[in-house]
Parts: structure tokens; C-alpha cells; sequence
């Protein structure tokens, strides 16, 4: 094996398990990636804008001023023309992982150096006030403010986003326990969003008093940052030592074992020709684009359904108990509890299901549950608890897609490297990652032209019922086509026979993929045994007890547990 400074025990994953089990999938596949997301989940809920509204371009914003109309076209073209380079960024992320080859992996490398990378280039968004003030050099501000902006955007979050999707293609070639990886990676991209959006208000109440002067107010914001990025960076750092590549490890030791052939390399024209004759890979990422997209136009479109008074029944019920003020508010909590609930109890069937019938029935069950949950918001709008019971049909509905987003793709890329002979991994993850990353600005436009910066209530009810409704229904009937895990057997045949075809031909010895894992798992457990044995011995020998007598109760523990378990 070569030198790498991946080989040091510092750096080798936590990991050692056959199958995926509860730690990798807490740990590597919920906890970390929430914790980590922190950062762009106060982002997509708006604090940043509010950061550049309320305090860095606040005294240039004063109507009827000098830079009012330059600052307000600039906050509202840098999302949209960012968007650019936030695809061209993910996109290269995605070939930088490609062409990575270590023993830790293609990935999670790439999840390491974003423990430092997104930590530093947040907090350069909102160091500008510590070298000069805002209303003195405007311009120079807008400059900054758009470089940092991108570092982010484009730079820093596609590297991690990017590697952070690609893990669990590349994590176990198990179908079931890449659902189950499917299902915890996507949840913590939802939680990471909505425990942002939690943590923020604490942390701002807290640390940034409205009453100091604004210089104060801009210092405490990077205060605040400096604080979530610990939080990242430690994350991330998680993360990556509860993650491993098993099928990343499949490939490097079919290429060591044919080491004295040269390693083909398969160049990106080769990959698109690859994948644009695969008809699975352009249903699953169509899917992905229209599912985001209209996620993200039901998200956007809350806010101002929530204070839709005249036509909402429960927004009246709510409003004639608080006032409309404070209505407002409530009746935006109370969709976002209806839609939290679903989405968190379904994590408990989603996959289950999904391992007894397959991914496409749930998804497709799932889908149009959603579509009759948006028709009953239509139809029974006057109607408290039907209109109720709808939006929480409308999110439950949505889940199955949502955590099993990952775990599709994944059966794709397989599907396609049994045809191909070659994978595909970083230039699909980040043609996805710029699907999900991107669509944020996008529908913010749309959403803006087509109700007027939410101005117009009815198309504002549109947006919130109907995009999504008829979006997932054309996804409902495009699924049907999404018939991949049928092949499932035979791809995984046909590219264990392709290496080990290849491992022959180049006179190496041919162990199978789940042989290796099987004979490292009792090596593993033997060191294991053999270290709790000596940890007994020591307890004896500094206590005074017998260790053949101790050796034995533990032995009967060991059998009640085991026998527990299989009942």
C-alpha cells in the first residue's frame, strides 16, 4: 500500500464494521452533517439577508438616499448571478472528488478539508466591519461582501455538500442499508436547516444586544459565527471518523491487485457518455431538480400563505385570539409543527418499508399522498381540520422522496458501472448538489416575478399548494419508469465478475468484496476479544479477584444479551 498520510491512526475511520450499524449511521450520517449544516441552514432561513438589510448595508439603506437603489439592486442580483459559480463550483468539487484515490476515500478527504474551509469562509462574510466602516466605502464593501458571498456559495459549501452526498453511494453496495444511509443524510439536511433556524434567535437574543451601537451589533454577529463554526468544525470532524468507502476500498483493491497493468482513466467526456445513455440516471436527477424545486417553492410560498387572513379559516381563528400582528407568527409555527411532525415520525417506517417493497412503490405512495394532501388545502379551505389534516399530508407525503433521494441515485450509478465498467460518482454528485444548491435562488426569482415579491395572495397560494401538488403528481407517473432495482442483482454480478476478471488476467488473487469485509470483521472482533480480556485480567489483578470466576459471569452476560437479541 502507498504512503499516506491517511494510513496514521489519527486519521483512520472509527469504523470497522462489515455492515452499516448505529454509530456510523448516528454519527456519521445524522448528528455530524446536522451539526455541520448549521451554518448554511441560518442561511437558507434568511439570517444572512437580514444581516446585509439590518446591520452591514444599514445605514446605506435609507430610502430616498444616495446608495438605496445601488444596494438594493445589488442584494438582489448577488443570489441570482452567484448561482453561476455555485454550479461551476459544485461541478468542480465533483471532479476534484473523482480523481481523488486514498485509503481514506474519494469523499472523505474532501468532508476533512471542509471542517476547515466552511468554518473560515463563513466567518469572512462578516469580518468586513473589523478593517473599515460600511458607509464609508461602499463600493468596496459591495465587492467584499460578493467575494465572501462566493467563497461560501461557490467555493467552501460545494467542496463539503458535494462530499457529503457522495458518501453514501460509495458507504456499502447493501441496498437496504444505503436506504437506511439514504434516509439519515437527507433528514440531516432538514434538521441542519431547522435547527438553525432554532439556535440562531437564542444565540442573537443572547449575544446581540439592539440597543448598543451598530459596530457593537456587527462585532457580536461574528461573535456568533466564530461560535457555529466550532460547532462545524468539530462536526465535521465526527463525521469523517464515523464514515467509511467500502465500495471505494472494493475498487482500490481490485486496482491493487492489478498493479502491474496501467489504470484506466476515464475522462469526463467519457462519464457524460456514459450516463446520458442511461435512462435511470436522467429520470432520478429530473426527479431531484422538480422535488427540490418544488420544496423550495412551497417553503418560500409559507410565509405568505401564513398570513393569508381573509381566506385562511384558522389564520382568522388565530388572528381574532392574538391580534393580526402576532397572528402572523403563530399561524407560520403552527404549519411548520403540522409539517415537522410527519416528516419525523415517517423516519421510522420510510425505510422499512422501502426494504420490504422497494424504493419505487414507497416513493410513489408517497408522492401521492402529497398530491391529495394539497388537493384536500384546496378544496377544504374553509375548513379548519380538514385543511389541517391536508398539510400534514402534504409533508408526510414528501418524506419517502426526500430520504430516499440519495439511495436512487446510488442504484443509478450502480446500474450504470455494471454497463460501463467505471463509476460515475463525482460528476452525478455534483451535477446534484448543484441541482439542490441552486435552487434556492432560482425559485426566489420566480417566486418574486410571478406574485409580485409576494404582493399577490392568490398566486402566493399557488405557489404553496399547487407547484408542489402538480410537480409530484408528473413525479408520481415518472417514477413508474424508475424500474433500476430490478437489476440490482444482476449489475452487482456482473461488476464483482469484471474485477475479478480483471484481477485474474493480471495473475492477482481474487477475493470477493464481501469475503474481505467478513475476514477483516473477525479480525477485528478478535482484537477486540482479545483487548476486553486484558481489560479483565487488569480489573482482577487491581481488585483481588478471581479471574476465572470473573471470566465466567461475563461469558453468561455475553449469552443472555446474544440470546435477547435473537428473540
Amino acid at each position: 500500500m502507498k504512503k499516506s498520510v491517511f494510513n496514521s491512526p489519527l486519521l483512520k475511520s472509527k469504523v470497522k464494521s462489515v455492515n452499516v450499524k448505529l454509530p456510523e449511521l448516528a454519527f456519521g450520517y445524522f448528528l455530524g452533517p446536522t451539526l455541520a449544516l448549521l451554518v448554511s441552514g441560518l442561511f437558507v432561513n434568511g439570517f444572512l439577508n437580514i444581516y446585509y438589510t439590518e446591520y452591514l448595508f444599514k445605514e446605506l439603506l435609507v430610502e430616498g438616499g444616495k446608495w438605496y437603489t445601488t444596494i438594493n439592486t445589488f442584494l438582489s442580483l448577488l443570489p441570482i448571478l452567484s448561482t453561476i459559480l455555485i454550479v461551476a463550483g459544485n461541478l468542480f468539487a465533483g471532479q476534484l472528488i473523482e480523481r481523488t484515490n486514498t485509503p481514506a476515500g474519494k469523499a472523505r478527504p474532501w468532508v476533512l478539508l471542509s471542517a476547515i474551509l466552511m468554518p473560515v469562509a463563513s466567518m469572512l462574510i462578516f469580518a468586513i466591519p473589523l478593517f473599515f466602516d460600511p458607509a464609508d466605502n461602499p463600493v468596496l464593501t459591495m465587492v467584499i461582501t460578493a467575494i465572501g458571498y462566493n467563497l461560501f456559495f461557490a467555493a467552501a459549501y460545494p467542496v463539503y455538500y458535494t462530499a457529503n452526498s457522495s458518501l453514501v453511494p460509495v458507504s456499502t453496495r447493501n441496498s437496504k442499508q444505503r436506504g437506511l444511509l439514504a434516509s439519515a443524510s437527507n433528514m440531516a439536511v432538514t434538521a441542519g436547516v431547522g435547527l438553525g433556524g432554532m439556535v440562531f434567535p437564542i444565540l442573537r437574543s443572547l449575544l446581540i444586544d439592539s440597543q448598543s451601537d451598530l459596530v457593537a451589533q456587527r462585532s457580536m454577529w461574528l461573535l456568533v459565527f466564530f461560535i457555529i463554526g466550532i460547532v462545524c468544525l468539530f462536526a465535521v470532524i465526527l463525521q469523517y471518523m464515523f464514515t467509511r468507502e467500502r465500495v471505494t476500498e472494493e475498487k482500490m483493491n481490485t486496482e491493487a491487485a492489478t498493479e502491474t497493468q496501467e489504470v484506466k482513466k476515464v475522462t469526463i467526456g467519457q462519464q457524460f457518455k456514459a450516463v446520458a445513455n442511461d435512462k435511470f440516471w436522467w429520470i432520478v436527477l429530473v426527479f431531484c431538480f422538480l422535488f427540490q424545486f418544488a420544496g423550495t417553492m412551497k417553503n418560500f410560498a409559507l410565509a405568505y400563505y401564513a398570513k393569508d387572513f381573509e381566506s385562511a379559516p384558522f389564520a382568522q381563528a388565530i388572528a381574532k385570539l392574538m391580534g393580526t400582528e402576532k397572528a402572523e407568527g403563530a399561524v407560520q409555527s403552527l404549519i411548520t409543527i403540522l409539517g415537522s411532525v410527519p416528516m419525523t415520525v415517517a423516519v421510522a417506517f420510510v425505510w422499512p418499508l422501502s426494504n420490504k417493497f422497494g424504493k419505487r412503490p414507497v416513493v410513489i405512495g408517497g408522492l401521492t399522498i402529497n398530491v391529495l394532501g394539497n388537493l384536500m388545502c384546496w378544496i377544504f379551505k374553509d375548513n379548519v381540520v380538514l385543511l389541517a389534516i391536508g398539510i400534514f399530508f402534504k409533508y408526510l407525503g414528501a418524506a419517502p422522496g426526500c430520504y430516499m433521494m440519495l439511495a436512487m441515485i446510488s442504484d443509478a450509478l450502480d446500474h450504470s458501472e455494471a454497463r460501463n465498467g467505471f463509476r460515475c460518482d463525482g460528476l452525478t454528485m455534483s451535477i446534484y448538489a448543484s441541482i439542490m444548491i441552486a435552487a434556492s435562488p432560482l425559485v426566489q426569482g420566480l417566486f418574486n416575478a410571478i406574485t409580485n415579491s409576494g404582493a399577490n395572495q392568490a398566486m402566493s397560494n399557488f405557489c404553496y399548494i399547487w407547484v408542489e401538488g402538480i410537480l409530484y403528481a408528473i413525479l408520481a407517473v415518472m417514477m413508474l419508469f424508475f424500474t433500476v432495482e430490478k437489476f440490482s442483482k444482476e449489475d452487482h454480478e456482473k461488476i464483482i465478475a469484471r474485477q475479478k476478471a480483471e484481477v485474474e488476467a493480471a495473475g492477482g488473487v481474487w477475493v470477493d468484496p464481501e469475503e474481505r469485509l467478513r475476514l477483516e470483521q473477525e479480525e477485528a472482533d478478535r482484537i477486540a476479544e482479545e483487548a476486553k480480556l486484558v481489560e479483565l485480567k487488569l480489573r482482577c489483578d487491581k481488585k483481588g479477584l478471581d479471574y476465572e470466576t470473573e471470566l465466567t459471569k461475563l461469558r453468561e452476560k455475553e449469552a443472555k444479551k446474544n440470546k435477547g437479541k435473537k428473540e
